[in-house]
């Protein structure tokens, strides 16, 4: 299936490129910032949205969250399977999407990530335990998209 890039993200090549990018490979290291500007990062499995954003879902609490309540900005390196291949990194500003408004879009990040589940009662009976949230995000600065 060929991916439409939204025209809000195809207007830079870059972005373009890294939508599509992560489209194919949803592994990747999410960097936040500590309160002393430190980086924080985190392996995180990614989705993209049919809007171009780019969809995280992790604990309410989780650090990450933490850090992106006090600072939303957020980068995230995207990295092939075979890990020494293509990578591509993306930055923007991130919102948090909680419970009971993130169970739709839970649902949506785990069909991009995983396709149909089994039991999308008992999903989403796991989502309200483990408190899940939805980390989103408009890509404002894409590249670079390499390999090496």
């Amino acid at each position: 299936m060929a991916l439409a890039v939204p025209s809000s993200v195809a207007s830079s090549d870059s972005s373009a490129r890294a939508v599509r990018f992560l489209h194919e490979h949803q592994r990747g290291v999410l960097t936040t910032f500590r309160s002393d500007g430190r980086p924080a990062m985190s392996p995180v499995l990614a989705a993209v949205d049919d809007e171009g954003r780019v969809l995280v879902s992790t604990r309410a609490t989780a650090y990450k969250v933490a850090h992106l309540r006090r600072d939303p900005r957020v980068a995230l390196c995207s990295l092939s399977d075979g890990f020494f291949g293509e990578w591509a990194q993306v930055e923007g500003t991130a919102e948090i999407v909680e419970l009971p408004d993130a169970m739709e879009l839970l649902v949506d990040y785990y069909r991009r990530v995983s396709g149909e589940h089994d039991d999308w009662t008992a999903y989403r009976e796991a989502m309200r335990a483990e408190q899940r949230v939805v980390l989103r995000f408009v890509i404002t600065r894409a590249g670079p998209t390499v390999s090496g």
